[in-house]
């Protein structure tokens, strides 16, 4: 159960989560959500975006916003000083689990693509669904056999891993995985409803999260837990919105993790406005 929300006046960071939150369908920031998040930046407060996107596709946002301090991406597993694009922590994935990761989606002959700290790599299997990982990223490279890449050999390089197919093959992949690995990885499974019949999974290290990341951010301010405010819509989101000392989740999320928030927006992603929101009720502007 959620404990009570911090005192009125008492934040001091609000941290956002970009899609389905901050950014409309088309990928750009909501206008009122914008206005409200550089009112905050003028009036002193701490503004950061925690998102499952890498780099590259959080840096647009950051730069509208004018946010120069820590940004979390990959939903935590990556930590960047925007000002200077200067990585602060990068938590890749054992070699361990890639190693089986690798095995797994080439048992079930799944269209996969690799995410390193600030790109992604594919092949021609995932050709036809670049359109969908373009926005965690874009930059977005073809390599002839994504299974021979050497980014599965090198050290802690593989900041998550994505992969597509049909609900038997891609849940049969993921169980295969979590037996082996839950220890070493987070793994994810969701239909992409954009996307037909088509699911998807990502699997990235299990020690991050947008919660972990929150805190490391305001510590690095000199601020606590307790006097940060948070505001997202999906599952990713759900640690950073149980951390954060008041948090808003959007009125599309679904119901657990609306259940994790200490507030529920009736605003939705699709016209925007839950951010401003959460501006007005807790800094009043």
């Amino acid at each position: 159960m959620r404990r009570p929300a911090t005192p009125a006046g008492g934040y001091k960071l609000i941290a956002v989560d970009l899609d389905g939150t901050f950014l409309s369908g088309s990928g750009e920031p909501h206008e009122a959500d914008l206005a409200a998040l550089r009112r905050c930046m003028d009036a002193g407060v701490v503004v950061t975006i925690a998102t499952g996107r890498l780099y590259p596709g959080t840096r647009p946002a950051a730069e509208a916003v004018g946010i120069q301090g820590l940004v979390a991406c990959a939903d935590g597993s990556h930590i960047v000083r925007a000002s200077d694009h200067v990585t602060i922590k990068h938590n890749g994935m054992h070699e361990e689990a890639t190693r089986f990761i690798k095995s797994s989606v080439s048992a079930y002959d799944l269209p996969t693509f690799l995410f390193a700290a600030d790109r992604i790599v594919h092949d021609d299997a995932g050709g036809d669904f670049v359109p969908y990982v373009r926005t965690w990223s874009d930059d977005v490279r073809r390599t002839e056999r994504v299974v021979d890449h050497p980014l599965w050999d090198e050290r802690l390089a593989l900041t998550a891993v994505v992969a597509l197919g049909d609900e038997e093959s891609l849940l049969g992949c993921v169980e295969r995985m979590r037996e082996h690995i839950s220890h070493h990885v987070q793994i994810a499974a969701f239909p992409l409803r954009r996307m037909g019949t088509l699911w998807g999974m990502i699997a990235r290290a299990s020690s991050d999260t947008k919660g972990s990341a929150l805190a490391e951010i305001a510590r690095s301010h000199g601020l606590e837990l307790d006097q940060c405010v948070a505001v997202g819509d999906w599952m990713n989101d759900v640690p950073m919105l149980e951390a954060a000392g008041r948090s808003f989740a959007m009125g599309q999320a679904p119901p657990e993790v609306k259940a994790s928030a200490t507030d529920q927006l009736e605003e939705t992603s699709v016209v925007g406005g839950g951010v401003a929101r959460a501006v007005s009720v807790c800094f009043g502007l």
